[in-house]
């Protein structure tokens, strides 16, 4: 009697362990998982820091660019004007204008490079973003980095394998719209560049604003 009492028992504790531990089991894959989610985060911060550097030619010299830069290594970074707040106050944050075009590079013998899937964006023009174009983008000069305040301002798109963009929803007002092309051997470079090209554009209304976005090969 006390042996089938005692196997009994014993029949209980291993269902009981097993069950533990498959709740053990289910409980650690959803901690697992949960914390998976968690980590993938830095993919949306990469995509955040990658605008933080876009007003500064550090990264997008053309080699005249990059050999004039050479020359003033020890020159420490422009400053930037204080962030004039009261002017991207005053600026529509919302509109119905488009502006699209094409973006591409031309040789000596007048053939185009395409930018493609390139980013592109439209910066106001304010006096914030004209020192930026007279200084950086004319000058060549490497500056402080922008006030975060500036990208609640700008907006993004991206061109196709033929270099074509479109912006939508564009507010009335001026910009500078600004690009890159990727280019290596096809723009007789033994390393590829990444060229910056810049232009102003304006927009009124529910206007459809065609602009290429080019310039020769240096």
């Amino acid at each position: 009697m006390n042996k089938n009492i005692l196997a009994s028992l014993a029949i209980v504790l291993f269902l009981f362990a097993g069950c533990s531990k498959r709740t053990l089991v289910i409980k650690q894959s959803g901690i697992s998982s949960h914390k998976t989610q968690i980590d993938n985060t830095w993919a949306n911060e990469t995509n955040v820091n990658e605008n933080v550097d876009i007003s500064d030619l550090e990264n997008n010299m053309t080699v005249t660019d990059a050999a004039a830069v050479t020359e003033n290594t020890s020159q420490t970074k422009m400053e930037r004007i204080t962030f004039p707040v009261a002017e991207y106050r005053h600026l529509s944050r919302t509109g119905k204008g488009t502006v699209k075009g094409t973006i591409y590079l031309k040789d000596a013998y007048e053939k185009a490079i395409p930018g493609k899937a390139t980013r592109l964006y439209l910066n106001p023009i304010t006096s914030y973003s004209k020192q930026w174009y007279n200084e950086s983008y004319l000058g060549g000069y490497k500056m402080q980095k922008a006030d975060n305040r500036l990208f609640n301002y700008l907006r993004f798109t991206a061109s196709d394998n033929e270099g074509k963009f479109s912006f939508y929803g564009v507010p009335s007002g001026r910009y500078y719209l600004i690009g890159t092309v990727k280019c290596g051997s096809e723009c007789g470079y033994s390393v590829p560049k990444s060229i910056r090209i810049a232009t102003q554009v304006s927009v009124t209304g529910n206007q459809i604003i065609e602009k290429s976005l080019t310039r020769l090969v240096d």
